[in-house]
């Protein structure tokens, strides 16, 4: 089955509808990516998280599994922070636990595994920071200091009443409005 590339709209709807989040290649050093994200998302997000390395004991205070197969809970969204050669493999476990999303962080990706793990019914997200797509969401993503590709800027007096998501023509248009007194600060973005 062909891969096509979720909208924003739709890893948005992933990120919702999950309760729990594998993190496949989680590390306990502070200076790599997998301890960043996971920190963020213990701190800002609603998942429940489950770690898994098979060199460590413990991530964040938390447990970590050898494998998906290990997690004594269902997995809704497996967050794979591995070479692309180890993509395959990941894919097979997460299949196997029958895992409802399969994403591959930033700058990792596969697209015979994506037709793959899409063909055995599996949401797939590649090339995509979980952090980063939670946070653009959540408001937070320039406290970490990465591009909002921010517009427009106007001065602001009042709170804003309308929504927080402003429809365009479509749902594929639509441009959130993030609102910080003094000022209302529109991100114009693929969503």
């Amino acid at each position: 089955m062909a891969f096509t590339e979720p909208s924003a709209l739709e890893r948005l709807k992933y990120m919702q509808d999950a309760k729990t989040v594998a993190i496949v290649g989680a590390s306990d050093n502070p200076s790599r990516a997998s301890y960043f994200v996971s920190t963020y998302l213990l701190s800002a997000a609603h998942f429940k998280l489950f770690f898994v390395n098979p060199k460590l004991d413990e991530i964040l205070g938390q447990k970590v599994y050898n494998s998906l197969a290990d997690i004594p809970e269902p997995v809704d969204i497996v967050d794979v922070f591995r070479k692309a050669s180890d993509i395959p493999g990941v894919l097979d476990e997460a299949i196997a636990i029958k895992a409802k999303t399969f994403w591959m962080q930033l700058g990792i990706s596969d697209q015979a595994s994506a037709e793959r793990g899409v063909a055995a019914g599996l949401n797939v997200v590649q090339d995509k920071c979980i952090k980063i797509e939670h946070a653009r969401f959540a408001g937070g993503l320039n406290l970490a200091g990465f591009n909002t590709k921010v517009t427009e800027a106007a001065a602001c007096n009042e709170p804003l009443t309308d929504p927080l998501w402003k429809l365009g023509d479509s749902m594929d248009t639509q441009a959130p409005v993030l609102q910080t007194l003094p000022y209302v600060v529109v991100i114009i973005d693929e969503l």
